[in-house]
């Protein structure tokens, strides 16, 4: 039992590490304050592999650690300004992320459709939180900023779906026969 425990936890970092390893990654867009991520995927494998707890956990270490200024958000960015600036809807948004896609992945097991579903409805609450926020405080209307923080977004994140669909479940079956996952 205690082996099973240390072994989730050490899934948790490394996932954890993943997302500080990928958030960083960045790609700026001359049309938008909100720049290209690669957040939204390592979340989406975290939520796939560890469930709904064990992926907002994850996520929240990461949303922690980019807080007291490690440079782990977009563009080598940490500290409280990054998540009140106006990208923080959107970083607090992975939390939601992380929660339904782990929910749909753990209530319609091996299911890819619904686990597509999960992924593609956690980004929809991340883009809606982000949108709001960037919408307040750059004072654009919200189609504005739907089309400053989303609307480009969306075929790569599509992409991002389609890679963590595929293989997250190939990955979280060999950790399940090494004996990491239950």
């Amino acid at each position: 039992m205690q082996t099973q425990k240390t072994k989730t936890l050490v899934l948790i970092g490394i996932m954890t590490a993943v997302t500080c390893i990928l958030g960083p990654l960045s790609i700026a867009l001359p049309i938008s304050p909100v720049p290209i991520s690669f957040t939204n995927l390592a979340i989406y494998f975290s939520a796939i592999l560890l469930g709904w707890k064990r992926g907002t956990i994850s996520c929240l270490i990461y949303l922690l650690i980019g807080l007291i200024g490690l440079p782990v958000f977009s563009g080598f960015t940490g500290g409280p300004n990054k998540l009140v600036g106006m990208t923080g809807g959107y970083l607090i948004g992975f939390i939601f992320m992380a929660l339904i896609t782990g929910f749909f992945v753990e209530h319609f097991k091996n299911n890819i459709l619904m686990t597509v579903v999960g992924m593609v409805l956690g980004a929809l609450v991340t883009y809606a939180l982000g949108t709001i926020w960037l919408a307040y405080l750059s004072g654009m209307t919200f189609t504005a900023a739907l089309f400053a923080g989303v609307i480009p977004y969306i075929p790569g994140d599509l992409v991002k779906i389609a890679i963590a669909a595929i293989n997250a479940p190939i990955i979280k079956k060999r950790l399940a026969k090494s004996g990491y996952l239950s």
